[in-house]
C-alpha cells in the first residue's frame, strides 16, 4: 500500500539552489540546498560567511556557535531556540545534520535570524516549494490519519500486534548531548530491548520502523503501524535543553479534538495507554514530567492508540547517565513494557 508513495518522497534531496547576502552586498549563490520533509535545509558553515558572521562547530559541548556584534548565538541539532546570553528566540524548524553537515530551514536563516540579530539579508530561492512546509506537514497529517485509522476488530482479545518507531537514525543524529550521547542511539536501544520485552512476554508480534542505524522519511515509519494487527503505536524520542534543569521523561498524545470525522472520544486509548506507561516509568523511580496534549507531526490525527514519550533529557547529567546505562535502558524498556501488557489486559476486560 506504500510503496508507491515511497518511489514519490526521500529524506533529504539536494534540489535547488538560493541567492543570500546583506543588503546592498554582492548576493552568493549557494547550491547545497536540501529538501527535508517538506522545508528547504542550507548548511550554516555555507551561509555565515555570505552574512559576514563566523561560526563553527563545538566538539566538546556539542553546539555550534554563532558570532555576530551582538554576541554569541548558540544552537544544536533538534533545538527549538536560539540563545544568546538570556534572550531565546524559537525556531519553527530545528536544526539537524544532513550529509554531515549543519543545516538550518530557509524560514530561520531568511526570516527568524536576521530578525533576532537585527541584519537586513535579501534572500532568493531560484526553486521555491509549491507549498510551504506547514503545508507540506498538513498533508503529512491527512496520510497519517488514513493510514492510522484502525478497522474495528474486536473478540476475546487485548492487543494483536505493537508498533514502535526509534526517532531519527542515520544522518540525522535527533538531539546530542553530554559527552556526544546522540538520541538515535539511545532510542533504538530501548527500542530493540522493549520490542523483546514484547515478544517474550506476551508473544505478540512487534514492527520496529527501524532495527539499526539509518534515516526513514515519514511515510516509510508508517510502513510498522500500517498493519492490520497492530494495535498500538510507540514513538521513543530524547530531548535537549538549554536549561541545566530539565530532566524526565514527557508523553504526549494527540489533542482531544474533532478530526477528519474522529470524535473527541476516539483518542481515548492513547490517553489510557499514556497513562499506564506513565505510571510504570514512575513506578521504576523515574521522574516523569505528564501527559501532554500536542499536535505533534508523529502523533497524526488517526485512531490508532499512540503515545510518543519523551524518555528524558540529554542534556541533564542524571538522564544522560541513565538513558546511556544498558542496565537503565532494560530498567526502561521493562517499565514501559509494563505499561503496554496492562493496556492490552484492560483493553481485553473492556471488550465485549
Amino acid at each position: 500500500m506504500l510503496l508507491p508513495l515511497l518511489l514519490l518522497f526521500s529524506v533529504s534531496c539536494l534540489e535547488a539552489a538560493v541567492e543570500i547576502s546583506l543588503r546592498g552586498q554582492k548576493p552568493q549563490r549557494l547550491e547545497e540546498v536540501y529538501n527535508h520533509e517538506g522545508t528547504h535545509y542550507l548548511p550554516l558553515d555555507d551561509l555565515l560567511p555570505a552574512l559576514k558572521l563566523e561560526g563553527g562547530w563545538d566538539p566538546v559541548d556539542h553546539v555550534y556557535r554563532i558570532q555576530s556584534p551582538r554576541g554569541t548565538a548558540i544552537l544544536f541539532p533538534g533545538c527549538r531556540y536560539l540563545r544568546m546570553g538570556n534572550r531565546f528566540m524559537p525556531i519553527l524548524h530545528p536544526p539537524r545534520f544532513i550529509d554531515g553537515r549543519l543545516r538550518v530551514a530557509e524560514d530561520f536563516i531568511r526570516d527568524q535570524l536576521p530578525a533576532f540579530l537585527g541584519l537586513a539579508v535579501q534572500y532568493r530561492n531560484f526553486q521555491p516549494l509549491s507549498s510551504p512546509g506547514r503545508s507540506r506537514e498538513e498533508n503529512l497529517d491527512h496520510l497519517f490519519s488514513f493510514l492510522l485509522r484502525k478497522k474495528e476488530l474486536r473478540g476475546s482479545f487485548g492487543l494483536r500486534g505493537v508498533a514502535i518507531d526509534p526517532g531519527h537514525g542515520g544522518a540525522d543524529p535527533g538531539a546530542v548531548g553530554l559527552y556526544g550521547l546522540k538520541e538515535k542511539d539511545v532510542v533504538l536501544a530501548t527500542a530493540r530491548l522493549l520490542a523483546k520485552e514484547i515478544k517474550m512476554q506476551l508473544g505478540l508480534p512487534v514492527f520496529l520502523t527501524r532495527d539499526k542505524d539509518y534515516s526513514l522519511p515519514p511515510r516509510q515509519r508508517l510502513q510498522a503501524a500500517d498493519k492490520p494487527e497492530v494495535d498500538a503505536l510507540i514513538i521513543l524520542h530524547a530531548q535537549s535543553s538549554f536549561r541545566e534543569s530539565a530532566e524526565g521523561a514527557t508523553l504526549f498524545i494527540r489533542p482531544q479534538k474533532s478530526a477528519s470525522g474522529l470524535s473527541p472520544a476516539a483518542n481515548e486509548e492513547s490517553r489510557q495507554l499514556a497513562e499506564k506507561l506513565a505510571d510504570n516509568l514512575y513506578g521504576a523511580g523515574l521522574r516523569v514530567n505528564g501527559i501532554h496534549s500536542a499536535p505533534l507531526l508523529p502523533l497524526g490525527e488517526g485512531d490508532l492508540p499512540t503515545v510518543l514519550v519523551e524518555l528524558g533529557y540529554l542534556s541533564h547529567p542524571e538522564d544522560n547517565a541513565r538513558l546511556s546505562d544498558p542496565d537503565m535502558q532494560r530498567k526502561i524498556a521493562k517499565a514501559l513494557f509494563q505499561g503496554i501488557e496492562r493496556f492490552s489486559a484492560s483493553r481485553k476486560e473492556s471488550q465485549p
